[in-house]
């Protein structure tokens, strides 16, 4: 076992596990001793000749090749496990300690398959960051039993004889909240920097974005007109209200993320979270050179900017319902300190029944995000609410069911009270 993996072990006991299944979170803890306790839920459906294993991503040092590691590891599982296996995210958590999540998946077979899988998790801790523990039961299904894996051969380590597998009560909070700060969401350009340049010997285009970049962060100097964002989901109304307010104000329409990303859009998408949201961390740094240069001479409209950024990255990070976000105040919906800051920040919302009606009318291809807007209500609603708990400008919420005409107006009297346009 790896030094990284070893590092886990000293706290091991006081660690949580969760294993997601058909979205829902299933929470267990490990013990020397069993006191009784009733079979985790997870375990619970586990038939006599089925078999368990998990396979955690301990983080290096390079946490750019431990984020491309995990992601691929799921393409690998999937390929290589036979088809008859059952794989679940998995993670496991130090509760309410910052940055103790360590990613993984939960692996269910029978013992049919049980050896191809071990054969397989036996490759895997050879050469790769992964620590593979096996569940076993008792005679009576009662108890349930933890084992770590040797690098050696699929030998379980003599650790006391293995840990006992107990029932934990769920978190305050989603664990993913834990490593949010970042990870999933970069509250400085010199994070999202450090991402991004270390990624320039895997990653070719990240070199062209690096040289996009404005040379200094100047987030205190404020243009002289007003900065006014437009926020919300598709089919809300953006496109139409912030090229009404641009020609009715004759401000400047600025996208964001700005167009100079776009030939490297398709590619990041593709890359892990970590990632992904960097790249787009730095578009929105961007952005506000680009805000600052026009600002001075005419006012400037924004369709989007960092809330849509923080929004959909939390609301991916964690899964389940609402009450799984960080908390309203949370440092996680805190504005970046070295991000210029808009003057009003207006946000479209709109029943989602009528939005899907607009999508639908639209015809037009949607990203993977939006794509689960659709068909995952729980998303939407995480994306909603995030949004709504970002502060520092918080959004005003506007009403877009009404015509666009009604909607331009509301939000031209918004802006004569709040900019003094």
């Amino acid at each position: 076992m790896s030094k990284h993996a070893m590092s886990l072990l000293p706290r091991w006991c006081s660690r949580v596990f969760s294993v997601e299944l058909n979205g829902a979170p299933f929470y267990f803890a490990v013990k020397e001793k069993h006191l009784g306790e009733d079979v985790p839920r997870v375990f619970r459906e586990v038939q006599n000749r089925d078999k368990c294993y998990s396979v955690l991503v301990y983080c290096s040092r390079d946490r750019i090749k431990t984020a491309k590691f995990y992601g691929e590891l799921k393409d690998k599982l999937l390929r290589d496990l036979p088809p008859e296996c059952r794989l679940s995210p998995m993670s496991s958590f130090l509760p309410k300690v910052r940055d103790s999540l360590v990613k993984g998946y939960f692996l269910k077979g029978n013992s049919d398959t049980s050896s191809p899988i071990e054969r397989l998790l036996s490759d895997l801790i050879q050469h790769d960051p992964v620590l593979v523990c096996s569940y076993s039961p008792a005679e009576d299904g009662q108890q349930w039993t933890q084992h770590m894996w040797s690098e050696t051969a699929s030998q379980v380590m003599d650790v006391a004889k293995g840990y006992y597998v107990v029932p934990s009560e769920a978190p305050e909070y989603h664990p993913s909240t834990l490593n949010i700060i970042n990870s999933d969401v970069f509250y400085s350009f010199d994070e999202a920097y450090d991402v991004m340049k270390k990624c320039g010997d895997i990653i070719p285009e990240a070199k062209a974005v690096l040289e996009l970049l404005p040379s200094r962060v100047e987030a205190r100097n404020k243009p002289d007109f007003p900065v006014i964002v437009i926020e919300g989901l598709d089919a809300t109304g953006k496109t139409t209200l912030t090229e009404s307010l641009k020609d009715t104000l004759g401000a400047t329409l600025l996208p964001s993320p700005p167009e100079c990303l776009s030939p490297w859009r398709a590619r990041f998408d593709q890359e892990p979270p970590l990632i992904r949201r960097a790249f787009y961390a730095l578009g929105n740094y961007i952005s506000a050179d680009q805000i600052g240069l026009k600002g001075v001479k005419t006012p400037v409209i924004v369709d989007r900017f960092w809330h849509s950024t923080a929004a959909y990255a939390i609301a991916t990070a964690v899964s389940g319902p609402v009450c799984n976000l960080p908390g309203e105040g949370s440092e996680v919906y805190c504005w970046p300190s070295d991000l210029f800051q808009p003057s009003l920040v207006v946000l479209l919302t709109l029943d989602p029944e009528e939005r899907k009606r607009r999508l639908r009318n639209r015809g037009q291809g949607k990203t993977d995000e939006e794509e689960e807007l659709d068909h995952n209500q729980l998303f939407r609603l995480r994306v909603e609410e995030a949004y709504r708990r970002i502060s520092g400008p918080a959004c005003v919420t506007v009403d877009a069911s009404p015509s666009a005409d009604r909607v331009l107006q509301q939000v031209l009297l918004l802006i004569r009270g709040k900019c003094h346009l």
